[in-house]
This record gives C-alpha cells, structure tokens and sequence, in this order.
C-alpha cells in the first residue's frame, strides 16, 4: 500500500539534499529546509548518482526556510549534526504538526532524546545512515558506499515503518528498517570511529584505509568500543560483510594481505572523506563528543578506560581550536601511530 505522505528534509546538507531528492525522485512531495544558495543551486532540479553506476534526477522539490509560512508535513527527517540539534529543536517548531513523525538521521549517540524532549507528544524515530555522500558539482550529490539507510521500527510503530521503508525505498535510496536502533547505532558508531583519522589524516577514505598505522589507530579504538559494548550486554549486529569483532582483526592485517581481501571495505569512491573532515576543513565543530566521546563516557559509568579514544578527542580538540586551517597538522600514518602509541 501507498501512503502520499509529505515529507520534510530539515538539514540540507549533504545527507538531507541527497535524502529529498530520493524520496522526491519515488513521486512524494518533499520540501528542503536550506539556505537561500542551496535553494538557487537546487531551483532546476537536482541528480543523484552512486557508487554503483545508479542516477535519478528530479525537479520537484519545494523549498522553505526558517522564516517562511509553516509547512506541516507527516515525516520530518532531522539531518543536522549532533551539534547542531539542540538549535535545529527551536527552529523547527513551527513546522511540526500534532501528527509529524520526526525521524533522526545523526552519527553518534543520544541526540533523539534531544529531539523527544522538546517534542515529547510526537513520535520520534532513530535512522542509520551508513553511506557518505560528496557533491560531485552543484546541484550533483554522489553516494560514493554501500549501505542501506536503516529506520527504527518500534512496536507501535512497526506496521507505519514497515510501509514508509516499502514505499521509498529504490536503487539509489535502499532503505530497511530494525527495531533494536540501541544495538544498530553502536554498530555504526563503530564503523564511525575512522571518521577522525580521516579527519586528522586529511586524505581521501580510500587512501587513508591503503596505509596499515591508521588502520591500526582504527581497530585500537573499535577495541575499546568492542570492550564497552560487551561489558553492557549489547550484540552488536552485521552493518557490514564482517561481524563487529572481526573487523578490527582483519584492519590490522598487514598491508599485503589487506588489500587482497578487503576489498568491499575498499570499494567505495575515491573521493569519499567524513563528515568530520568537512567539518574541520570549514572551521566548524566536529561530533567528536557524539562518536569517541560517547564511547569514553559510557565506559566511565561501568569503569573501562579507553585511552587511545580519549588521546583522538584530544587530537581533534587540538585542530578545532586552531583559527587558521593552514596551520592544522596533516598527521601522517607515522605521527599520528606515534602519538597515539609513543606519546
């Protein structure tokens, strides 16, 4: 069954533009929440493509900002940072009806209770988003990896999910749906703990995971997590082709050996890099506290240290304070190896 549901994107930014084409592109009226270049950029249509040769284009979307007449939809999809939540909560008031389901699509842990507090009568559901998305050129976004945009589906709400994942799913938008997102979301926050290298690394995905010393930072940090998580009782699930133990054993292996078997965890787009590079790059605040952070403070409630998570948010503190992007460290494998195991 189809159910014509509008649909609100509040967050255009990479995710949120690539989110409403899709969504847009299945025959759903969708509206942008975006600044006024974006809403230009966008005024004759936007194309999506991906890693897997996909492309849809559509030229339907509507757009708003925070000062025009409320749109009321039936799903508003919340795809700021964690940072910016807490903001987003206020401005999005007059947009949200009696009967809108507000959908989390953030990195990290926690900030749907953000969202629920200040909605506390709406229902409010927690989205994976595994894939990174670049703008290729204006008005070009490009999912350059794998993964399936997964929505929780709580028991009240599983039938409602269910349909929502069936109707908008599609080639270049795959969706499903999980109902145990605690799990789901500590088995993406692992997969986020590269975003920091990248970050500190300033190279491409792809480039960072060829070089073995950030690969080894990486698994060092999904240890610690892997750690926590089975100190409080929480299975990971499959987010990717190795289950969650496995993943730090195989980025470990030496070079020669990697190369030749990782190569779904390579095959994503050259050009790829995190939402915490783009972040850095532009001077703004990174979601370290969301990603390393929450790993770092769950295990202080249960007693587990984690010092190589703990020596990253330091590093990254260290960039972000930095005015001038010129003057950041690039850490190359060595360094950033040293700093992390030498220092």
């Amino acid at each position: 069954m189809v159910f014509m549901q509008t649909h609100l994107v509040f967050g255009a930014g990479l995710i949120g533009c690539f989110l409403g084409g899709a969504i847009s592109s299945k025959g759903f009226p969708v509206t942008l929440v975006c600044r006024e270049h974006i809403k230009k950029t966008l005024q004759s249509g936007i194309r999506l493509t991906d890693y897997q040769d996909n492309s849809v284009v559509s030229d339907t979307l509507s757009f708003s900002d925070k000062a025009a007449a409320p749109v009321t939809p039936d799903v508003l999809w919340l795809t700021v940072k964690c940072t910016g939540v807490g903001q987003a909560c206020a401005d999005m008031k007059g947009f949200i009806g009696p009967k809108t389901v507000i959908i989390c699509c953030q990195n990290g842990l926690g900030s749907e209770q953000v969202v629920q507090q200040h909605f506390p009568n709406n229902t409010v559901l927690r989205a994976m988003v595994p894939f990174n998305v670049v703008e290729m050129a204006p008005g070009h976004y490009h999912r350059g990896s794998e993964g399936m945009l997964t929505v929780e589906a709580t028991k009240p709400q599983h039938q409602w999910v269910e349909a929502l994942v069936n109707n908008l799913s599609s080639a270049i938008l795959p969706l499903a749906s999980f109902d145990d997102m605690r799990a789901l979301l500590w088995a993406k926050l692992q997969l986020n703990l590269g975003n920091s290298i990248n970050a500190l690394a300033d190279i491409p995905v792809k480039s960072m995971l060829e070089q073995r010393k950030y690969r080894l930072v990486i698994a060092a940090m999904m240890k610690e997590l892997l750690a926590v998580t089975a100190a409080l009782d929480i299975t990971l699930p499959k987010v990717t082709s190795l289950p969650a133990k496995a993943l730090p054993v195989v980025l470990s292996l030496p070079n020669w050996f990697f190369l030749r078997i990782a190569n779904k965890m390579l095959a994503i787009d050259p050009n790829v890099r995190t939402s915490m590079w783009w972040d850095l790059s532009q001077g703004k605040k990174t979601e370290i506290e969301f990603l390393n952070g929450a790993i770092i403070d769950a295990g202080k409630k249960i007693g587990l240290a984690c010092p190589v998570n703990s020596k990253i948010v330091q590093l990254i503190n260290q960039q972000e304070q930095s005015n001038d992007p010129k003057t950041r460290i690039r850490y190359t494998q060595d360094l950033l190896y040293n700093c992390v195991f030498n220092s």
